[in-house]
């Protein structure tokens, strides 16, 4: 097992596939983008498929989530995810992308053995979605939620920042119309994970901001804490159900005590914790002939250091020096 030294047990591999994206939304990059990480220093399809058998068939691994970056600009990524649906045991298969490209791919990852997927959608007003994330593609991302559902990859799961003075006053109207569509809505609290260093706890619109702003045109009834477990997000059935919305509070309601999770960057690094400031090299080892059991102890090392929480809240916190679109979501 992947066990830390406060008895958490890692069950959930986070796989960064790539650290491009094309979009270039405000809380994760500049405009002018980033300097991408180089080929070579990209695990191949081959190198992810037997980090993945590693986490599954020898550390206990259930639930395994690409990412990025934007994981459907990963050539590879049908095959990917086919192989890693081989596996014995089978891991849970899940995605996040941001919708762009997905209506021409949502059936091929279903039939590939995808489980579910998340997609990025902040607005429903065009405009302001060029605005958050400097390209005009918003309707590409509508299609790819309604391709993702006739494919089948149920639930959808729509995830949503919200910026103040350009988007917080959308909750209302995204959680009418998740529900209108049968999606499942997840509000996110900007975390500090942006390229520039600019993220500001002031601007931030909190959980439970979200959760008035929803009080007043919606009856949430909280599922309770037993239901959450070491899911990051807090549900409420909206208007008895059966919709439900979440909030991912990690700033101001983080969920640390219970978290699940292993990171896997593009470039092959092992990250126990999102704000993590130091990284495990396993590519190194991987390219120099190392066996799976080795593989899988140096994993293990690197997971059992993990601290007690995020940090978030010691004045004295530094921003990972990676944004997340190189850590992966």
């Amino acid at each position: 097992m992947l066990i830390d030294t406060y008895g958490r047990v890692a069950t959930d591999l986070r796989v960064s596939l790539t650290d491009r994206c094309n979009l270039r939304c405000t809380y994760c990059m500049p405009e002018e983008g980033l300097q991408w990480l180089a080929k070579p220093d990209l695990l191949t399809d081959d190198e992810i498929v037997r980090m993945v058998r590693i986490a599954v068939t020898d550390l206990g691994v259930r639930h395994v989530r690409f990412t990025g970056g934007e994981p459907l600009l990963r050539p590879g990524l049908v095959g990917i995810v086919r192989r890693c649906a081989e596996l014995e045991p089978r891991p849970k298969l899940s995605l996040t992308s941001n919708g762009i490209g997905l209506a021409r791919t949502a059936q091929a990852l279903r039939e590939a053995g995808l489980d579910r997927i998340n997609v990025s959608l902040d607005t429903l007003r065009p405009e302001v979605f060029k605005t958050l994330t400097r390209r005009d593609r918003h309707h590409d991302v509508i299609a790819g939620l309604a391709a993702a559902s006739a494919a089948g990859l149920a639930p959808v799961k729509v995830n949503t920042v919200l910026m103040r003075g350009i988007n917080d006053g959308e909750a209302p109207d995204l959680l009418r119309w998740v529900v209108r569509n049968d999606y499942e809505l997840r509000f996110i609290e900007q975390m500090p994970l942006d390229a520039q260093h600019g993220w500001q706890r002031t601007d931030m619109v909190t959980a439970q901001e979200i959760l008035t702003a929803l009080g007043e045109q919606f009856t949430l009834t909280p599922e309770g804490e037993s239901v959450r477990g070491s899911a990051p997000a807090e549900r409420w059935l909206v208007d008895g159900g059966p919709a439900r919305v979440g909030v991912i509070g990690s700033v101001t309601r983080p969920f640390c005590r219970a978290c699940d999770r292993t990171r896997l960057t593009a470039d092959g690094q092992v990250r126990d914790c999102l704000f993590a400031r130091t990284e495990t090299d396993l590519r190194t080892a991987l390219r120099s002939g190392a066996d799976d059991a080795r593989m899988a102890e140096l994993w293990r090392a690197a997971m059992w250091g993990k601290k007690a929480g995020s940090g978030l809240d010691d004045p004295a916190f530094l921003q990972p020096d990676r944004p997340m679109s190189a850590i992966g979501g």
